[in-house]
C-alpha cells in the first residue's frame, strides 16, 4: 500500500516545511529584537510565497526565542492561524542547575513543554508533536499518559516522534492509542546512510551503516509521514560549496549545477526534488531563514515529478563516491 502524505489525517498538503531553528536571534537568554521579529516575518512571507503553510518548531529552539518571535508574527498577523499547521518538539534539555544535558520523556516535561510552547507561541493547540530523541529511560506507559492528558485538553491535535528507529516507535506505539503520524530524520545527499541501509543489504560495507534496519519501508506499511530535517545539506551542493570539499561533494556541486541549468530551475530544486522523488513521498523541512533561499525551493515538488530514476541514481552514486555494489 503507497504511503499518504500528511493531508491523508487532515494535516497538511505541504509538501516543503519551514524549520523555525534559524528564527529568534543568537542561541542565548538575551530578549529577542524587532529586527528578529522583522527576519522571521520575512521568513514567513517567503515560506507563504512558495506554498509552505507548515512550520516546524522545537522547545529549545534559540533556547525559546523561535516559538515567541513566531508567536509574535502571528500575533501582527491575523487570521494567519488558521492557515498554517504548526508543528513543534520536546524532550531535550540543556545543562542546568539540576543535570547535564539530557533526554526527558517523564509526563512532567512533557506536559510542562508543551504548556510552554503554546505559551510563547500565544496559541492554543499544537497541530503536531514530536518527541525529539529517544529517552534511554523512556516508559511508554508514562508518555501515553502524556499524550492522552495533551489528547483530551485539546492542547495536541496529532503526535509524532524525531530521529527513532523501528523498534523505538513500536515500542512507544504498542502503549498508547494515539498513532504515530511522523518521523523526523535527518536525510540529504550528503547524509546518504537512509539509502544506503536498502542498498547494502547483504553487504559487507552495510556493516557501517547505522540508519536503522527497515526504518524507510515501516514508516511507508505504518503510514508515517517520514520528514527530512537538514535536507540542504547547509548548502553544500547548492552554492556553499569549500574549494577543499572531498572530490565526491566537489563532483555531486557541479552534477546539481548543470541539472538546474539544463531544467531552467535551481539548484536548490534539484536538491530537494532527488529527496522528494523517493516513494515514501519525504517531507523535507528546510531549515533556512534567508529568504532568497526559501523561494529558490519553489520548484521542488515539479522536479521530484520530472527526476528520472538515471538522473536520481547519478545524484547518489555521485555523492556516495563508489560505484554501486
Amino acid at each position: 500500500m503507497k504511503q499518504q502524505p500528511l493531508s491523508h489525517w487532515d494535516i497538511s498538503t505541504s509538501r516543503l516545511v519551514l524549520g523555525c531553528m534559524g528564527l529568534g536571534g543568537e542561541w542565548n537568554r538575551d530578549p529577542y529584537t524587532e529586527a528578529d521579529v522583522k527576519k522571521a516575518e520575512e521568513a514567513v512571507e517567503a515560506a507563504l510565497s512558495i506554498g509552505i503553510s507548515m512550520f516546524d518548531h522545537a522547545d529549545i529552539y534559540r533556547i525559546g526565542k523561535a516559538e515567541s518571535v513566531f508567536g509574535e508574527v502571528l500575533k501582527r498577523n491575523p487570521g494567519l492561524r488558521e492557515k498554517i499547521v504548526i508543528q513543534s518538539k520536546c524532550g531535550i534539555r540543556f545543562a542546568d542547575g539540576s543535570g547535564p544535558g539530557r533526554f526527558d520523556f517523564s509526563k512532567e516535561h512533557i506536559l510542562a513543554s508543551v504548556d510552554g510552547s503554546l505559551q510563547r507561541l500565544g496559541i492554543d493547540t499544537l497541530d503536531i508533536l514530536l518527541l525529539h530523541r529517544p529517552d534511554p529511560l523512556m516508559e511508554p506507559e508514562v508518555v501515553a499518559e502524556a499524550i492522552q492528558t495533551l489528547r483530551e485538553s485539546g492542547k495536541v491535535r496529532r503526535f509524532g516522534v524525531s530521529n527513532m528507529n523501528v523498534s523505538q516507535i513500536r515500542f512507544l506505539q504498542q502503549a498508547s492509542p494515539e498513532p504515530f503520524i511522523v518521523n523526523q530524520l535527518e536525510m540529504s545527499l550528503a547524509k546518504l546512510d537512509w539509502v544506503d541501509q536498502t542498498v547494502h543489504v547483504n553487504q559487507k560495507a552495510g556493516t557501517s551503516v547505522h540508519f536503522g534496519e527497515g526504518l524507510m519501508e515501516f514508516c511507508q506499511t505504518e503510514h508515517i509521514q517520514i520528514q527530512s530535517w537538514g535536507p540542504l545539506a547547509k548548502g553544500l551542493f547548492s552554492g556553499q560549496t569549500p574549494e577543499d570539499a572531498p572530490e565526491n561533494v566537489l563532483a555531486t556541486a557541479k552534477l546539481v549545477q548543470e541539472l538546474a541549468a539544463a531544467k531552467e530551475t535551481t539548484p536548490e530544486a534539484i536538491v530537494l526534488g532527488w529527496l522528494m522523488r523517493h516513494p515514501a513521498l519525504i517531507q523535507p523541512v528546510i531549515g533556512t531563514a534567508n529568504p532568497g533561499r526559501i523561494r529558490a525551493c519553489a520548484d521542488a515538488e515539479r522536479q521530484a515529478s520530472l527526476m528520472t530514476r538515471e538522473e536520481w541514481y547519478a545524484l547518489y552514486v555521485s555523492s556516495r563516491g563508489v560505484p554501486m555494489p
